[in-house]
């Protein structure tokens, strides 16, 4: 039997159990190494990984009422911007999702310059689909490795790569070769997925789609309807909870992922007509979908940390700033802020430049208290303005 209950924008306790890892920080995990297991749907074999440091800063405290200024429009005209990535000298890459592009931008300037075009991605804008060229994310070895991970899809799967980058080279041939390290992500017109990101501890986090197939979600052989957690040579970390890349399930389209400074693995899922979710994510808990959206009372199921209408909502990307996280909305054409204490969210999460630029895709913190937000207003689902798709530099507290 099923229980659904909703509440339009309230801040609420996610579940407690007894797993591992219950405060849901990716920073309690010890070191792991790679190990390869039948049990892991897809995935490549992997070399031995060392997990980084973990951190010793603790979650800000946000005030009570916060802010959210444009200071101003960086670039326009990008088709659907989707990815967004800070690396290490300030530069930002962004990859637009339906012309398979990868740019750099100088957030000082503004200037936009393509570094790539991507080979072998398919999109399906055409169907009114969530499909392209979707996340980034920065080696945590850069410095040495150069590698830039991507999300990508093809006429057959999701996949996710990584592939060299040099600065130096000319304008639209920096990136090298692909290098796929994990395939078999289930691809469909919808739920798609694609928001990567690396962990405190080292390892790649993946948020996926259950491709419009719900019975994926509580398939733990499945890659659909996850968060995925993976050495970053697309390898099994010998603390997985179910001897996979699988870490936790039970999700219908995670669309973003953020990491507190405390290790805390935060991520925003698009629910079913009914109920958008923020979850924090905990190591081998089932999310609920299809069996239920929001909060539940049922303990086999985590229920989601703050929820909304979908009409308020569709939310896409996440970044943590200042104590709080801020939510990019599709449907809703806003940015929410949801204040955090520790691992509940407190008050009610409020809402920024709503109607204002449309709809909203990527958030991107770039330390301090500056972010970037880009629009998604040439995705197929609205008319597109003519500066339209645009990333805006925001201050925000």
């Amino acid at each position: 039997m099923r229980r659904r209950t909703f509440l339009s924008a309230a801040g609420l306790l996610a579940l407690a159990g007894c797993a591992p890892d219950d405060d849901g920080s990716a920073s309690s995990t010890p070191s792991a190494t790679t190990s390869t297991s039948a049990a892991s749907p897809s995935a490549t074999a992997g070399t031995t990984a060392t997990a980084s440091p973990t951190p010793t800063a603790t979650a800000t405290s946000a005030p009570a009422n916060g802010s959210a200024t444009v200071v101003r429009t960086l670039a326009t005209g990008l088709d659907v911007p989707w990815g967004l990535a800070l690396l290490p000298d300030g530069g930002v890459l962004v990859a637009t999702r339906d012309d398979y592009r990868i740019h750099r931008l100088d957030v000082g300037t503004g200037t936009v310059t393509t570094v790539a075009t991507v080979p072998g991605v398919v999109s399906n804008v055409d169907e009114q689909g969530e499909a392209g060229l979707l996340g980034l994310a920065v080696s945590p070895s850069y410095a040495t490795d150069r590698r830039i991970y991507l999300y990508y899809s093809t006429d057959d799967d999701n996949r996710i790569a990584w592939a060299t980058y040099d600065s130096s080279a000319s304008a639209g041939k920096q990136l090298g070769s692909l290098h796929v390290v994990l395939r078999g992500i289930p691809h469909g017109v919808h739920h798609n997925g694609g928001r990567i990101a690396f962990g405190p501890d080292g390892m790649l986090y993946a948020g996926t789609g259950e491709s419009g197939q719900e019975d994926l979600a509580q398939d733990k052989t499945s890659l659909g309807g996850k968060v995925l957690r993976m050495t970053p040579s697309g390898g099994v970390p010998s603390n997985n909870p179910f001897g996979s890349v699988v870490w936790s399930y039970g999700h219908r389209n995670v669309q973003g992922l953020a990491f507190d400074p405390a290790g805390r693995l935060w991520a925003s899922e698009f629910g079913d007509k009914e109920a958008d979710e923020l979850n924090l994510i905990r190591r081998g808990r089932n999310y609920g979908w299809p069996a239920t959206q929001g909060s539940t009372d049922d303990a086999a199921y985590t229920s989601p940390v703050a929820q909304w209408g979908t009409e308020e909502d569709s939310p896409s990307g996440i970044a943590y700033v200042n104590g709080a996280v801020w939510m990019a909305a599709l449907q809703g054409e806003r940015l929410w802020r949801i204040r955090l204490s520790g691992a509940r969210a407190v008050g009610e999460p409020q809402a920024f430049l709503t109607g204002r630029y449309g709809r909203l895709r990527s958030v991107l913190a770039l330390g301090g208290n500056r972010v970037l937000v880009t629009t998604s207003n040439r995705d197929g689902r609205t008319s597109a303005g003519s500066s339209d798709d645009r990333i805006l530099l925001l201050r925000v507290r």
